[in-house]
């Protein structure tokens, strides 16, 4: 898998926001490789990986996406990033308070 993306978007958020304490990923070859490890290193960044086969740990993170996905977004025509994100809020809203689980 290339890791372009993933390290190119990284330091994207590293230059737009503060620089955190730890770093947590899953061990997926774009977050091990020496080109998205060094970019945390060179910035001082504790660097957590889930281990290996621990899929379940962020199971309930991947159902909620995919409840936003199916419920909301794939449903509605967002015309701009202010609509989408009114429109996440008060989908949470409702996937807090109201929405059975």
């Amino acid at each position: 898998m290339d890791d372009d993306f993933c390290v190119n978007a990284l330091k994207g958020a590293l230059r737009k926001h503060n620089s955190p304490e730890i770093f947590n990923t899953d061990q997926g070859a774009q977050y091990t490789g020496n080109a998205f490890t060094g970019t945390l290193k060179e910035r001082g960044i504790k660097i957590s990986m889930d281990g290996k086969g621990r899929c379940m740990d962020n199971i309930f993170i991947e159902r909620l996406w995919r409840s936003v996905k199916y419920e909301k977004i794939f449903l509605e025509e967002f015309e701009t990033v202010t609509e989408l994100i009114a429109g996440l809020k008060e989908y949470f809203e409702f996937y807090n308070f109201e929405r059975p689980h």
